[in-house]
């Protein structure tokens, strides 16, 4: 009979942050990758859309495994257009991106069955050096404008490379974001009081009366990151930025890549200085009006409350403990400014 820690969904729920890898997936990173003699051990770095380790081959990192949460991620053919783009983005484009790297098969992904025998997919990324952002936040105000200018790099990308037949991604929707069929969850189900779900609605509602009428043309929608936030930028020792992590990457507004610059933060005294320096950023390159302004700030106010949904269907540890305490107190507080000041992350 399998133990806890070989049982797939299981294993991810009850592993911790350094804990080593169950034994089935151990096995089918042997099986699948051609890698270098020497003793391999597979660590849990963190658990979200995805299960994500470390690979060190006789102590030194070598690799980062992505494991897809099943159900998540529709197709492998989703997973391989992802990777189209952080190809393309890796070959046309300055900033470091980590690239997949092929299974003995010649595939950038390949599946593993669990325990139980559920299936999983699977992709092996180059290890990137240094430190992630968001784990050393005590003075990310240097980095904002650098983000901001890559944002608006990959979007000038985006907007003239030609996807390779068979690509598929999913969109984000303003129904993707809240409301009932919230791909993350529905930000209701947090822990609030009737007053305090009454001020996010009415902010909700504020923020949707600004977008809805939004129209979708190639200068406002195209494919973007969807979540460049510190969690998913390391800064190496020389201070430059990789960006990781393009599993949400998909069809959006392509200033929400704004408001996702500043995920579980926006309740920090220095967020909108860190706002100000990622529109300096962007804005070398792709100049935006004060309407732009205006729906950046409302897409902002609806990625809060995405998120705090977000919350209800994920594990603390995927946060910092003073973020994840934050996120309530920290979701009333931005919707009383955002009623005040629909600008209020660009002028505070």
């Amino acid at each position: 009979m399998p133990s806890t820690a070989d049982t797939g969904r299981d294993a991810f729920t009850v592993l911790r942050r350094g804990e080593v890898a169950p034994r089935w997936l151990r096995h089918a990173v042997s099986e699948h990758w051609a890698l270098p003699d020497g003793h391999q051990n597979l660590t849990l770095i963190t658990v979200s859309e995805n299960a994500t380790f470390l690979l060190r081959i006789d102590g030194t990192p070598h690799s980062v495994l992505r494991v897809s949460r099943p159900g998540y991620v529709p197709s492998a053919a989703h997973i391989r257009s992802e990777l189209h783009w952080v190809e393309a983005l890796a070959e046309r484009t300055d900033t470091p991106v980590p690239r997949a790297i092929a299974t003995r098969s010649g595939d950038a992904v390949c599946t593993a069955r669990d325990g139980r025998g559920s299936s999983w997919y699977l992709v092996l990324f180059m290890f990137s050096p240094g430190t992630i952002l968001e784990d050393d936040f005590t003075d990310p105000l240097p980095y904002y404008r650098r983000i901001g200018a890559i944002t608006a790099e990959f979007q000038a990308h985006s907007r003239t490379w030609q996807p390779p037949g068979g690509f598929t991604r999913f969109s984000w929707e303003l129904s993707d974001m809240v409301g009932p069929s919230a791909r993350w969850g529905d930000w209701h189900r947090a822990t609030l009081t009737p007053a305090e779900t009454r001020l996010l609605e009415s902010a909700q509602a504020a923020a949707l009366d600004r977008l809805e009428p939004l129209q979708k043309t190639p200068d406002t929608w195209g494919l973007i990151h969807a979540d460049l936030r510190p969690s998913n930028i390391m800064v190496d020792a020389d201070g430059t930025l990789t960006v990781i992590d393009f599993d949400d990457c998909g069809w959006a507004w392509f200033l929400y890549d704004f408001a996702a610059a500043f995920s579980f933060v926006e309740h920090l005294p220095i967020t909108p200085a860190l706002a100000r320096e990622w529109m300096r950023g962007y804005a070398e390159t792709t100049p935006l009006s004060e309407a732009d302004a205006q729906d950046a700030v409302a897409l902002s106010m609806l990625r809060r409350l995405q998120m705090l949904g977000w919350t209800t269907t994920h594990r603390s540890d995927a946060l910092p403990a003073d973020i994840w305490d934050a996120q309530v107190p920290g979701t009333v507080a931005i919707a009383e400014r955002f009623a005040q000041n629909p600008l209020w992350l660009l002028t505070s």
